[in-house]
């Protein structure tokens, strides 16, 4: 019998070729024995060949390079061969010769596929075994808590009017969102305080309002404005949060939920870019661009915006006309509606920001901008699509490369090259093109050390996906671990590698009712919810070292929050919130608002039946008598 502690003494190589013949979930299991097992299971070439054997890339290899019988380049199957075909043993030793020389064809064959295949770039931190995870594992899909607010003895649910991630200190994780009465709401993303999506905090209504805090809020035109998706942005160093409510900019302290800055602007805001520390806001308006520099204290608090009532007229506010203080200074912009805004990252380094600024919305081009000199404008990408969603890598991209490595035509040097380019970046775009998604990839060339120098599309690096992303708009983008993940208008959830043509994997989010009946059109066709906005819980630049499975998506509808992740075990939904708080009067009440709704049913169908006996006696379908 074999000693149980001698698979320890085993070399790695041995150890791990020994490995390849197990189930992925046997490789789980096994890890669990020892630390030394932990490592050995966790090896990430292992799981980089486990990812490369499980993709979708594996159809267009052809078999020949992966089979026994993988034919020479002389057309000899040595797969077929046997010492019988010479008595002499001549013949089978040059076939055996041959087979072995073949044998290191066939493995430097699949070494040059793996090479084309593989996403990551050189000093990318990634952890493949997280990668397999994302790649392969059960998705399951949960509901946050939902907001409620109390009309006498019944509860009715607020809506969630956008999303930011909070991550206070850089440890726990928080969603921010405003709500559609006006009060801001916290909530515990990774169960770090209480229960995993639970509601964390929530201020009082109309916190968020054009005229502050305690005033009338009948009209909700002065609430914030459910069309725009990027309405929040939370700088997590200072604990501030940003929210656009109509033309005004709303700073509130998350640790006390109050309001600590209103500051207006003269059109509605229609987008915001993600807050840093290190740069001003940039905020999009209905006609314009402006740069918010938060770090300086406000020049408007709290009630000091409004002279007297008189100041107001249909909603406007002209007391800044007699400010005699200069406008700052904004970028003017031929067609209305920027959707997304997205400050780059440095080539690299997706964490550290450059002065490059992008806006793309309901106009056919991507707008650049430089910090440095705004608001001049230093050029425009041409797109051609409605877009509304930003997002970048910092490595290089040439479509060129990309489309002969997706047909695995390059050598191993000409991917290395290709791959050490240095500086450049990818920015990555998502829309609508003549009703079908569009999803767009732009190589972006790396500015010099001169400040005259831009960041400039390099010549034929632009893939334009508009055919087999989606058959509806996309709305977000993001990227997770070596893919990239958009929503799209059908529910979906789509995992595409950063070629941009394949697709990797995919998901419907589903409805967020947990009992259907409880809706007369939730089990409809087309009645699943969809993910109008998706965020990794991953913090940006830490590939690789975050703990294992940690990295999922959340994602807004409109009206809830929700998380994907990555489990064999079912999700909860936000009425498993309502089934721990309920009272026995609650209880009870619900029980008769659902039989009552039962009898309702009782009594449409017995009228529907009631309807077509008279319409099929009056056409004579019935026979007289009984």
């Amino acid at each position: 019998m074999a000693c149980p502690n001698c698979l320890d003494n085993l070399p790695d190589e041995i150890f791990l070729h020994i490995l390849s013949f197990l189930e992925s979930s046997d490789v789980v299991t096994l890890q669990r024995v020892s630390k030394h097992f932990l490592g050995l299971c966790r090896d990430g070439n292992f799981w980089r060949n486990r990812c490369l054997s499980t993709s979708a890339v594996r159809e267009r290899i052809r078999l020949c390079r992966w089979g026994p019988d993988w034919i020479d380049e002389d057309g000899t199957n040595l797969g077929q061969a046997t010492p019988g075909d010479d008595q002499n043993g001549a013949h089978w030793s040059l076939l055996e010769s041959l087979s072995q020389l073949a044998s290191k064809r066939r493995e430097r064959e699949q070494i040059r596929i793996a090479a084309n295949w593989d996403p990551t770039f050189p000093n990318e931190k990634t952890s493949w075994y997280n990668e397999y995870i994302r790649r392969n594992a059960p998705i399951a899909v949960s509901w946050f808590e939902q907001p409620h607010v109390k009309k006498g003895s019944l509860k009715d649910s607020v809506d969630v009017s956008g999303v930011a991630l909070y991550r206070p200190q850089g440890r726990e994780l928080f969603a921010v969102s405003p709500l559609d009465d006006g009060s801001v709401c916290l909530w515990d993303v990774e169960g770090s305080r209480g229960r995993k999506g639970s509601i964390l905090s929530k201020s009082g209504p109309g916190l968020l309002c054009t005229d502050g805090p305690g005033a009338n809020l009948t009209k909700r035109s002065k609430m914030v404005s459910t069309g725009v998706t990027e309405c929040v942005s939370v700088d997590s160093q200072t604990n501030r949060a940003f929210f656009a409510v109509q033309g005004h900019l709303i700073e509130v302290n998350l640790e006390t939920l109050q309001v600590v800055g209103n500051h207006p602007f003269e059109w509605s805001i229609t987008t915001l870019s993600a807050a840093d520390p290190t740069v001003p806001l940039t905020v999009g308006t209905l006609h314009g661009l402006h740069l918010h520099d938060f770090r300086a204290r406000s020049q408007y608090q709290g009630g000091q915006m409004r002279l007297d009532n008189l100041g107001k007229r249909g909603g406007r506010d002209f007391t800044r006309v007699l400010d005699p203080r200069p406008l700052a200074p904004y970028a003017s912009l031929a067609q209305s509606g920027p959707q997304s805004i997205l400050h780059l990252g440095l080539p690299g380094d997706i964490s550290q920001l450059s002065t490059d600024i992008f806006v793309a919305g309901r106009f056919s081009n991507i707008l650049h901008y430089d910090r440095r000199m705004f608001p001049a404008i230093r050029g425009s990408i041409h797109s051609g699509a409605k877009l509304c969603s930003l997002t970048s890598l910092p490595y290089p991209f040439s479509s060129l490369d990309s489309d002969l490595r997706r047909h695995f035509q390059l050598s191993e040097e000409q991917v290395e090259k290709a791959k050490s380019v240095t500086g450049g970046r990818t920015l990555i775009a998502c829309g609508e093109y003549n009703t079908k998604g569009s999803l767009e990839l732009y190589g972006l060339s790396s500015p010099g050390a001169d400040d005259a120098s831009e960041s400039r599309v390099i010549e034929n690096s632009t893939m334009k996906n508009r055919q087999t992303a989606s058959q509806s708009k996309l709305l977000s983008v993001i990227n997770h671990g070596t893919c990239i993940v958009f929503s799209d208008g059908q529910g979906y959830l789509k995992w595409f590698e950063r070629d941009g043509f394949t697709e990797v994997r995919r998901h419907k989010i589903g409805k967020s009712e947990k009992i259907l009946h409880r809706s007369l059109f939730g089990s409809m066709p087309g009645s699943d919810d969809i993910a109008r906005k998706i965020l990794s819980t991953q913090p940006s630049g830490q590939d690789g070292e975050t703990q294992v499975n940690k990295d999922d998506i959340l994602f807004w509808t409109g009206e809830k929050l929700g998380v994907l992740g990555f489990s064999s075990q079912t999700g909860f939904s936000a009425e498993d919130f309502e089934e721990n708080t309920k009272t026995p009067d609650e209880m009870a009440a619900e029980e008769e608002e659902q039989m009552y709704g039962e009898r309702m049913r009782l009594a449409l169908e017995r009228q529907a039946n009631e309807v077509r006996f008279v319409q099929d006696l009056g056409a004579g379908n019935l026979r007289n008598g009984p």
